[in-house]
């Protein structure tokens, strides 16, 4: 009687939230795809949904070059201020850059198939995101509390999924995964204080706030890009905001809400991890690297590149193993 051939393992790609640390997800998917390792399945979180969908509309190589081509003038682009709604920014700027690389109209019609998490503010429960219109999808995973306004789809209000997965090893499995590849962001911020470029480092002293944040020879033209779309909005609200504007400068409020969420996505994270652990875990050194540094996207493909190399030897699942 002939053996069976045994069954190919589903190897899936969780990847984790983390802003401007998610382009590492780049660098992570290259050493994956030069391993030979061919993912079956992706899910994402946050910036991890982002990176993930493209990979699955088979567009991560263009993606790749508009980052590495990212200045300040490009990140500032992207704001769309609508305060005092229920977020700083809209969002649509960030959906439309998204939807310039994915021509798929439905998550089921993508090359790899793909889901993204989000949260469901209402009931506090985790959404798992595998049908529908794809950018809507990542817009609802990355809409962090406070920053994007939250996304209305199907009935719920969703908002960022590292509130409550910041590393979806969990929808991997829900999804059939015999082996999940996980991608870590938030295992070393809390230990490294973020170090201002020397050229910038006297600027610090003056303007602490907004040089922790946007800190870069850019930081004028995001403020006055910033300013105009305040100048262009007539509330009572807004009035008292533009008057202690100077006093407290809108990237004060950017880094409260942001190392609010850090703090919390980092002790989820652990706690889920040891749950559910993954039979790979990449996690790259980027704990140096802020929420919008977009710009040193060379530098973060790069280290999520060398993580990921290291991490396959150690696992031996590019020589065939576990």
């Amino acid at each position: 009687m002939d053996k069976e051939t045994p069954r190919k393992k589903s190897i899936a790609l969780a990847l984790g939230s983390g802003s401007a640390r998610g382009l590492s997800h780049i660098g992570v998917i290259k050493a994956l795809q030069e391993a030979g390792i061919e993912i079956s399945q992706v899910a994402g979180t946050s910036m991890g949904a982002l990176v993930g969908a493209v990979f699955a509309a088979g567009r991560i190589e263009e993606l790749e070059q508009a980052y590495r081509q990212f200045d300040w003038r490009k990140i500032a682009g992207l704001f769309d201020v609508v305060f005092p709604k229920s977020g700083l920014l809209d969002g649509r700027k960030v959906a439309e850059f998204v939807r310039s690389f994915i021509d798929a109209p439905d998550i089921r019609s993508l090359e790899i198939p793909f889901c993204a998490v989000a949260t469901n503010l209402e009931t506090a429960q985790e959404v798992i995101i595998d049908h529908g219109e794809v950018v809507d999808a990542v817009r609802a995973s990355i809409s962090v509390p406070g920053i994007f306004t939250p996304v209305r789809r199907e009935g719920a209000l969703l908002v960022d999924g590292g509130l409550i997965n910041p590393v979806p090893v969990s929808a991997a499995r829900a999804r059939g995964a015999d082996i999940v590849i996980a991608v870590d962001l938030n295992h070393d911020i809390a230990d490294k204080r973020p170090v201002l470029p020397k050229k910038n480092r006297e600027k610090e002293t003056a303007s602490p706030s907004r040089w922790q944040l946007f800190g870069g020879e850019y930081y004028e033209e995001i403020m006055e890009r910033l300013n105009q779309s305040f100048r262009s909005i007539q509330s009572p609200a807004i009035e008292q905001f533009r008057a202690r504007f100077n006093k407290e400068p809108l990237p004060g409020i950017f880094d409260i809400l942001l190392s609010s969420v850090n703090v919390m996505e980092t002790q989820i994270t652990q706690t889920r991890l040891r749950m559910d652990p993954p039979e790979v875990l990449i996690q790259p050194p980027l704990g140096h690297i802020r929420f919008l540094e977009f710009d040193r996207a060379d530098e973060i493909i790069q280290i999520g590149y060398d993580e990921a190399r290291s991490a396959l030897e150690k696992s031996g699942l590019a020589q065939g193993g576990i």
